[in-house]
């Protein structure tokens, strides 16, 4: 092995199940992340069934959830896991010595920065591929913890409650946390090493026990059919996990046996790109792009699986009448694959991700929302030029997709075969452009990007700035909508 290999070696933490990598012929690091997250999810039964709030006190259960993710991080990263609780207490240290008015700048720029200081050394000093487990994941998650707690704070001890929007209410935080509490929420078991991003409030009253009362009682309070909802016992989250793990084991199956029988890299191919006729590339670039995602589906629904194992996740009930589980759900994979619009397939691609910008950028800034959002986006990933190509190119087609909808999406709702048609239609328009949108992130080199790109004659970026100048960007009459308007939505597009 290279001087490049035994560093990237080493930074997956303990060995002990090195003969098990071995043996199935999967990365060292890859196996400690689904041996922990295996772990995770017994652990979340243990916790939920053990040290549920009627038998073990709240300090308990914050102490517990803290301590197994330390030990699941320090098992996946070895040392390097101190940058995580490095990055940790030195925001806890803002908090605390901070001005209120000041706080969530200078945690903003704490965290942002030392994350990227972390992966510039990934990228130029690891070599890390974007499949690698290392602990820049988990400095990723800790980052969008840390900088929405710091808004929220200052959202509920220096804004007027009139000036806020009202998630912004909800959610404001009116005390500093403890340092216990703090560690809890940033490094918990059940979200430590993939996420997904939660709300300091909703963490809180899922560790006080009250989180399943709290959200029936306000579906009972705005539906009057739902009576009854808060007085009924803590509902089981057995059938939703196991459910979740179906779907992992399909994931999982899918990518053995589809994803690695069309590389992403075969795009770039010379030979397959000097003979084959580009509606081939296109089909190729559709059918690679639709077998990468599954390896997102397994762990981000794995991650949801565990924290509903721990009885943490409901968000209310459904237009069924059924408790929904998915107030920390990261995907929706039926809405993803039948995607209509680009909104609607980034609305449920990485879903506590957008809802993270939304909150302390697309909401809070007075101009440029939506470029500025895809351009945190873009920096939070990484440093890799693939991940700037593509969330750049994502603006102009989101501002595209927003005049050609206002345009002529009302031509076709007069009947039901015209809505057909244009569901169609723009379904195949939304998974090709999401497939040329995120080659450069699967890609991650400016070379191969520029190749691929070349190889589709820039094909959407042309259409794309073509619709921005010659279609209207709002309808006639309309007006200027507040950010109010968006108050529930990720990154937007009417």
């Amino acid at each position: 092995m290279d001087g490049n290999t035994n560093i990237a070696f080493k930074t997956t933490g303990c060995s002990w199940l090195s003969p098990v990598s071995d043996l199935v012929g999967v990365p060292l690091d890859q196996v400690n992340f689904i041996a922990c997250q295996v772990f995770g999810l017994a652990a979340a039964f243990w916790f939920r069934l053990y040290l549920n709030p009627k038998h073990a006190s709240i300090e308990i259960r914050h102490a517990v959830a803290a301590l197994f993710g330390a030990s699941i991080i320090m098992f996946c990263f070895g040392w390097y896991a101190v940058h995580i609780f490095i990055l940790v207490l030195a925001c806890y240290g803002i908090m605390l010595k901070a001005s209120l008015h000041n706080v969530h700048r200078y945690t903003m720029i704490a965290s942002v920065g030392y994350l990227t200081l972390c992966q510039v050394c990934r990228v130029f000093i690891f070599n890390y591929g974007i499949l690698s487990t290392d602990f820049s994941g988990p400095l990723m998650i800790i980052t969008q913890k840390i900088t929405t707690l710091a808004f929220q704070m200052h959202d509920g001890m220096c804004r007027k409650k009139e000036d806020l929007m009202e998630d912004q209410r909800r959610l404001a935080v009116h005390s500093k946390p403890s340092l216990l509490e703090y560690l809890s929420y940033n490094i918990n078991f059940l979200s430590v090493l993939v996420g997904p991003f939660s709300n300091y409030k909703d963490y809180v009253e899922f560790i006080e026990g009250q989180d399943a009362h709290h959200k029936l009682r306000r579906v009972k309070a705005s539906s009057p059919q739902q009576n009854g909802w808060d007085r009924v016992p803590e509902p089981s989250p057995v059938r939703p996990v196991i459910k979740k793990l179906i779907v992992c084991v399909g994931s999982l199956l899918w990518f053995f046996i589809i994803t690695k029988a069309f590389p992403i890299t075969y795009n770039v191919d010379p030979h397959f790109i000097s003979e084959a006729s580009f509606f081939s590339r296109l089909a190729y670039a559709f059918i690679s792009i639709q077998a990468a995602r599954p390896k997102f589906y397994f762990a981000w629904t794995l991650a949801d699986a565990v924290h509903n194992a721990a009885g943490f996740g409901i968000s209310g009930v459904d237009n069924r009448g059924e408790v929904s589980w998915d107030l920390v759900s990261n995907v929706h994979i039926w809405q993803i694959e039948t995607a209509t619009s680009f909104k609607s397939f980034i609305d449920n691609w990485n879903i506590q991700t957008g809802l993270w910008l939304k909150s302390v950028c697309y909401d809070r800034a007075p101009y440029y929302r939506t470029p500025l959002t895809f351009v945190l986006s873009a920096i939070w990933h990484g440093l890799y030029p693939g991940y700037y190509f593509t969330f750049i190119t994502a603006i102009p087609i989101t501002f595209a997709a927003r005049a050609v909808r206002r345009t002529f999406r009302h031509y076709f709702l007069s009947s039901r075969q015209l809505k057909f048609c244009y569901d169609v239609v723009t379904w195949a328009a939304t998974q090709l452009t999401i497939c040329y949108t995120v080659m450069p992130f699967l890609l991650l080199a400016v070379e191969p990007t520029m190749q691929y790109y070349r190889s589709m004659y820039f094909h959407v970026h042309i259409i794309s700035i073509l619709a921005m100048i010659l279609l209207p960007s709002k309808p006639r009459g309309s007006k200027t909508e507040s950010p109010a308007r968006h108050s529930n939505n990720n990154v937007k597009e009417d």
